[in-house]
């Protein structure tokens, strides 16, 4: 699949999240910005790092495959600038939330009252997530980490 998309012409980058247990951690707060986000490492170096930032300079889309990644962009892009670099983030994606480098995103239909879910919601509005979710919901379609997936650009 993946020769397939650069075959297109599309470039290829890789990120690294070292996913926590936190990650599958319900929210159980009354109000979301309440939640204890988890700490988690990243990574991005510099070959890939080039990748992205050439994909931007040329107008390109970056599509994140994976909330991990998404977090992980966003991120580094935190600072404004697209470079090589790792250590810890504890980025928490909520509604509301400006994204400076993610266009559009890969991922799977996500646990309720979860932080993944308001990371989707945040990027596609969650009235949007929710008719999505209940289309699924009639469809019959797998959730969670190993369920059917949904583009939201």
């Amino acid at each position: 699949m993946l020769k397939q998309i650069v075959d297109k012409g599309a470039s290829i980058a890789r990120v690294t999240l070292h996913v926590g247990a936190g990650t599958f951690k319900p929210v159980t707060v009354e109000n979301l910005e309440d939640h204890d986000i988890h700490s988690e490492r990243y990574s991005l170096n510099q070959e890939n790092a080039r990748i992205i930032k050439g994909a931007k300079d040329r107008g390109g889309r970056v599509i994140a495959v994976g909330t991990t990644s998404v977090r992980t962009l966003e991120t580094i892009a935190a600072s404004g600038e697209i470079e090589a670099k790792s250590g810890e983030t504890r980025l928490f994606i909520t509604p509301g939330f400006k994204y400076h480098l993610v266009d559009a995103m890969v991922t799977n239909f996500h646990l309720p009252n979860s932080t993944l879910l308001a990371l989707v919601g945040a990027f596609a509005g969650m009235d949007n997530v929710m008719a999505a979710y209940r289309h699924a919901v009639e469809q019959n379609y797998r959730f969670f980490s190993y369920g059917d997936a949904m583009f939201i650009s």
